[in-house]
């Protein structure tokens, strides 16, 4: 079943209630929709852009994430993915509250097991690049937000133990990772092969991934670190044109001319459409004539 579309979808996905709630706060004009299979997401529009957002909570882990992502995609179409939420650090200067934007994502658990130990084998999945561009973009005129663009590692535990050999495990192999988290991976391989949509991971900082994080999730540092996720994924939103829009961006086959018109330009044609040009012009002749 495929769901009408007028304007253009960013499917943004969270796994806890907390952190739908934080996205679900930006949207406008929601409407609950369910597929076929029972998912069900809320559509709304995010005022002052053409976009309309899909918000999903679909619970923890990669692989959940990861099929869910795929039966999304194939039904809403959309052409961005943000999976939004929380995050323990992994870096001594990045603190709870922060935002980690991740440059790409590391499924951490892929090895083998030898008798001379525990040989890693990294997979690490990218970002979109454009999007990525939207976020340092919006990030600069943000000074309520501290955000580091680096690695987020992907795995199935909730880390709580700095001295653990998990976290050692981390520092030893995936050492530039600012974020530990539990779905990224899957949504990146989804959007990856359904179409190789556009996404993009985004973790506000809620604990620093040792012993002291029960005492800040009762302190209410989920709820603050979801927020700033939410509020910088809608900024990057607001910078990332649709398809539809890119031809009046610069970066399109529309160029702005000083007059404030614009020239469309493709194949054997130039369009001034809505302005006036000034000189020669010099072209292909009609055979037909």
């Amino acid at each position: 079943m495929s769901v009408p579309q007028t304007q253009p979808t960013a499917l943004v996905l969270t796994a806890l209630p907390l952190e739908y709630a934080a996205v679900r706060a930006h949207i406008e004009e929601r409407r609950e929709l369910v597929h076929p299979d029972g998912t069900r997401i809320e559509r709304g529009r995010l005022p002052g852009t053409p976009w309309h957002v899909a918000i999903a909570e679909l619970g923890m882990g990669a692989e959940k994430t990861a099929a869910l992502t795929t039966q999304l995609i194939t039904w809403l179409r959309p052409e961005a993915v943000l999976f939004v939420g929380i995050a323990g650090g992994l870096k001594d200067d990045i603190a709870i509250g922060d935002v980690v934007i991740g440059t790409q994502v590391y499924e951490i658990h892929g090895g083998k097991q030898t008798p001379e130990g525990f040989l890693v084998r990294p997979k690490a999945l990218p970002g979109s690049h454009a999007l990525e561009q939207a976020a340092r973009s919006a990030v600069r005129d943000m000074p309520a937000v501290r955000a580091h663009f680096l690695p987020i590692a992907t795995g199935d535990i909730v880390l709580a133990d700095a001295d653990s050999e998990i976290a050692q495990h981390l520092r030893r192999n995936y050492n530039d990772a600012g974020a530990i988290e539990m779905e990224g991976s899957g949504a990146l391989h989804a959007a990856h092969l359904n179409g190789q949509v556009n996404a993009l991971v985004i973790r506000g900082i809620s604990d620093r991934a040792d012993a002291a994080k029960h005492r800040a999730d009762a302190a209410g540092s989920q709820v603050g670190a979801a927020e700033q996720a939410a509020t910088v994924a809608v900024a990057v939103l607001r910078k990332h044109r649709p398809r539809a829009s890119s031809a009046d961006s610069e970066e399109g086959p529309h160029r702005r001319r000083g007059d404030g018109a614009a020239s469309t330009y493709g194949g054997d044609h130039i369009d001034f459409s809505g302005g006036t040009f000034y000189g020669p012009v010099i072209g292909k002749t009609d055979d037909r004539r």
